[in-house]
């Protein structure tokens, strides 16, 4: 099975108050370690939604700013226009990540942590799906989608800190 590694990193920021991907753990930033933890996991790497280094953009689809089910979609169409069986998306602010995330949510089904629905395992053939649900919804909501495509939910391994503003990310230095 190839599986493409999508990290949902378009967001503004806006309630952390500069970009959360630059915020630096242990000397490092928060993107950072996201990318460490998946690359070890996937067989590539993309970014939805901006520029990070060396890592592969992909856009959202169908139109810029739609949030993270438009990364979502761009990352569906990525992996069925290069042969990927599916995607495992995670969020750019949201540690630590299972070192098994393919494992633990891998099937036939998409599927989602049950309380962090951005990580989730979205078999390829939903990129037609999500395109015309887009174009048919008039809602980027994630969790109407979740709905619609009937996911499963996975319980959390361990527990997962969504770094928000920076009060979480204080708890989540705290918590190491």
């Amino acid at each position: 099975m190839k599986v493409l590694g999508a990290i949902l990193a378009g967001g503004q920021s806006r309630r952390f108050g500069q970009d959360k991907a630059e915020a630096i753990i242990d000397g490092v930033p928060m993107l950072d370690h996201v990318t460490a933890i998946l690359s070890k996991q996937v067989d590539q790497l993309v970014i939805c939604g901006r520029n990070w280094r060396d890592i592969e953009r992909v856009d959202d689809r169908p139109k810029a700013g739609m949030g993270p089910l438009g990364g979502l979609n761009g990352a569906l169409a990525y992996a069925s226009d290069h042969a990927f069986d599916a995607v495992i998306t995670v969020p750019v602010d949201v540690l630590p990540l299972p070192a098994n995330l393919v494992e633990l949510l891998s099937g036939t089904e998409p599927a989602v942590f049950a309380e962090q629905h951005l990580i989730g395992y979205w078999p390829a053939h939903l990129s037609g799906t999500l395109d015309t649900y887009l174009a048919s919804a008039g809602n980027g909501a994630f969790h109407l989608w979740l709905d619609h495509v009937a996911v499963r939910k996975i319980a959390e391994p361990l527990p997962l800190h969504n770094v928000n503003s920076p009060d979480d990310l204080k708890r989540l230095l705290d918590d190491e």
